[in-house]
């Protein structure tokens, strides 16, 4: 018997990366909440700090510093983070219907997405302009303006700006000022810019006093921005803003920066919401109709107070929600929050100087934009530097079993449930099979697929492949995770050119309540059909357990006629080598458990371990590939080793041609490794010119374990070049001709390393 500590019975999810939750993300790393599992679901790995975001694009700060990297705050915070976008509520069922993923289930749901400008139904709009939000979309059309600037600044600029707003005025000045500043570098007059910004108000900034709206007008008019008061735009066109009043302005991209409005999706759950389809909250930032869903942020409208939607309000209420969060999933009475009635504005004007606003006052001065740079640079801290784990004192009613938790049986006695097994297969909906005699729909001892016959004409046997890998969960994502383990285990068919033909999975779940459970393996299942349904291939049974992680196997067989096997023997002389993946992947997963690893770092290692080998194979042996592995657990270096002692030659690598994901150089340089990267070292000795490559970074890359990595295959030289040209039009992008074969030294089948290039590339 073997006890366990803190089982899930209680699932939090988080929808939006916005300031609050960010906070309480933050605070929930400082203090875990036992028994509880929280999930975050973000469309983006990245989320903007609204208060540095102009001067951003200033030119003062840099992606970097105005971004909270979810994924490792997430990290921190022992939360799962589910990069996906959520497009409604089953508030039947208590789900989260995301884009790309199965139904998030949850117990306590708190919402903050921020808002989007109002474009209504203004013809061309969304056709032609390029709202403020989403930032990241309009980041990269910010990015275009400057690229074309550099690109040719002798070329005249129009740029439009629709919204008198802090938002829109604010964007206008730090525009202005960067793009002057860049023709100026460029030896070309500031007169090529012309920026006009649109407002159907007769004053700037209606929600600032007067002092604050003059100063501002005359600022952008002493900087020559073209002031369209009083305008309302009646239609964009790729060329020109046209106004109702009937004024037409030539403008080579535009960006609507207007009032806020909420996603559809919002109003469509059934959530109770105000006349602009925000959701309605009371003070306790719970919804009005549904007390197990928060909101807060620009997505919130408090029922009893008048806000507009700023990015202080958020940031405010990050903490109220946490504890009202924490407070509501153990049974405590939850505190009231009260906004302000009045706040300070700090508007950037892009020249290192600000402007306060607060009530009726006004100031500006360049000590006010170093004390909002201070603020800023310190509250971004919080997420960057995270300070050492606290302790809460103790809840008066904690309803979880962590004081006396009850023991777990090993062995048999340690198998899922039968009714939790039963509704996962039922929500699967998986197709049936003809092959399958005797499977998942029909329960036996065993599954009995039918070995299909080989075609008529064809003289070749079909044989029998199996292969088996099992390992624990390396990303806090159960469907992400079943679909990395289903490639990296089929990998071993497709690198012998076998074709799936049925699996058979084994499966730890974490303890936990019986619906928490099914929640999981349904998460995990899910991903591992997904990516078997692309290969046309059943799972036909398996196993599952308890246990202290989330764990899965996979027990695969595949067919291969007796002509088409591929093996590690039979590398020839004057071939060469090509590889279709970059390597970095035990690296950068080493580096993410210690909250080293940047999050798009990882983003871009899920993006290869998802890509299937499947493909890969199927090239090689179109293009003659005489042998053929996969890259895992023995690195680079291990693998390839196996070919050379296979095929009793030798291998010349080269160092410069190995590819690298993102980050993966740099940390492995900074010695942040995988556990079985020591164990691969030792390969080392069978490199003749070790010492002379320990000189590259590249070099220790080659002995970094590999999880879901490429294929490594010996192609014929004159066949090299088409056939890698064909793995890159089929999205390997990656790969890459590392090496070429040689013969064997004196009998002694040994690698080489150098960083010369390859000459038949």
């Amino acid at each position: 018997m073997q006890q366990a500590s803190d089982p899930i019975v209680t699932d939090l999810v988080l929808i939006g990366g916005g300031h609050s939750h960010a906070i309480a993300l933050q605070l929930l790393g400082m203090n875990p909440l036992p028994g509880v599992c929280t999930t975050l679901i973000s469309d983006v790995t990245y989320t903007p700090y609204s208060g540095m975001l102009p001067g951003q694009v200033a030119g003062f700060y840099s992606y970097d510093e105005t971004h909270i990297d979810l994924r490792r705050l997430a990290r921190f915070a022992g939360a799962q983070f589910y990069r996906d976008r959520a497009v409604r509520l089953d508030l039947e069922r208590d789900r989260v219907i995301c884009a790309n993923r199965p139904p998030v289930a949850f117990d306590c749901l708190s919402i903050d997405i921020g808002s989007t400008p109002a474009i209504a139904a203004i013809p061309g709009v969304a056709e032609y302009a390029t709202p403020a939000k989403p930032v990241p979309q309009f980041l990269r059309a910010w990015e275009s303006v400057i690229q074309a600037v550099e690109k040719a600044p002798h070329q005249p600029l129009s740029l439009g700006i629709v919204g008198g707003g802090a938002g829109g005025v604010e964007l206008a000045v730090n525009m202005q000022r960067n793009l002057h500043q860049r023709f100026r570098n460029a030896g070309q007059p500031p007169e090529n810019l012309h920026i006009h910004l649109f407002h159907r108000g007769r004053a700037l900034l209606p929600n600032h006093n007067r002092w604050v709206s003059r100063r501002l007008r005359q600022i952008l008019r002493q900087r020559g921005v073209g002031l369209h008061l009083g305008e309302s735009v009646s239609r964009v066109t790729a060329e020109y803003i046209v106004c109702e009043s009937g004024l037409r302005v030539r403008c080579d991209l535009v960006f609507w920066v207007t009032q806020a409005s909420a996603p559809p999706w919002v109003k469509q759950s059934d959530l109770s919401t105000d006349s602009d389809g925000f959701i309605l909250v009371r003070e306790t930032l719970q919804s009005v109709s549904h007390p197990r869903i928060f909101a807060t942020g620009d997505i919130a409208t408090m029922e009893n107070y008048q806000r507009p939607k700023a990015g202080v309000f958020a940031v405010r209420q990050g903490k109220p929600l946490f504890e009202n969060l924490r407070h509501f999933l153990f049974g405590e009475p939850l505190q009231l929050y009260r906004p302000q009635k009045r706040y300070l504005g700090l508007i950037g004007t892009g020249d290192r100087s600000a402007i306060a606003s607060w009530s009726f006052l006004g100031w500006q001065s360049p000590f006010l934009w170093q004390w909002k740079d201070y603020i800023d640079r310190k509250f971004m801290r919080r997420f960057s530097e995270f300070p050492e784990m606290v302790a809460l004192p103790p809840l008066s009613r904690v309803k979880f079993p962590s004081q006396s938790s009850p023991l777990y049986c090993a062995g048999c006695g340690s198998k899922v449930g039968s009714s939790t097994l039963k509704r996962v297969l039922e929500r699967l909906n998986l197709t049936e099979n003809p092959e399958i005699l005797i499977g998942l729909d029909s329960p036996d001892d065993a599954a009995v697929v039918r070995v299909p016959r080989v075609p008529s004409g064809r003289q070749s046997h079909r044989l029998l492949a199996h292969t088996i890998d099992y390992f624990t969960s390396l990303i806090n994502d159960p469907f992400l995770f079943g679909q990395i383990v289903t490639n990296h285990c089929l990998s071993d068919l497709f690198a012998m050119g076998a074709m799936p033909q049925s699996v058979l999975a084994a499966v730890t779940i974490p303890h936990g309540s019986e619906s928490k459970q099914e929640e999981i393996l349904y998460q995990l299942l899910s991903g591992v059909v997904r990516v078997l349904q692309q290969c046309h291939t059943p799972l036909v049974g398996g196993h599952t357990t308890e246990g202290s992680e989330l764990a899965v196997g996979l027990a695969c067989n595949g067919l291969v006629c007796e002509d088409r096997i591929l093996r590690k023997s039979g590398m020839k002389p004057s071939e060469v080598l090509i590889l279709t993946k970059a390597l970095g992947t035990g690296t950068l997963f080493a580096a993410e458990m210690r909250s080293k690893a940047q999050g798009r770092w990882i983003d871009g290692a899920v993006e290869s371990m998802l890509l299937s080998n499947q493909m890969a194979a199927q090239l090689f042996l179109e293009w003659g590939a005489t042998a053929c592995t996969d890259v895992t657990g023995f690195g680079l270096v291990g693998h390839l080793l196996e070919m050379v002692r296979a095929s009793q030659v030798g291998v010349e690598l080269d160092l410069d041609a190995i590819p690298a994901l993102e980050g993966a150089i740099e940390m492995i340089s900074q010695e942040i490794t995988s556990s079985l990267h020591s164990q691969n070292f030792q390969f080392s000795a069978r490199i003749r010119n070790s010492p002379r490559g320990q000189n590259s970074p590249s070099y220790q890359l080659l002995f970094d374990p590999q999880t879901a990595g490429g294929l490594l295959a010996a192609v014929p030289a004159d066949r090299a070049k088409d056939c890698l040209k064909a793995l890159h039009s089929s999205g390997y992008l990656d790969s890459q001709i590392i090496g070429c074969v040689v013969p064997a030294d004196n009998g002694c089948a040994d690698l080489t390393v150098g960083d010369r290039p390859i000459g038949f590339a």
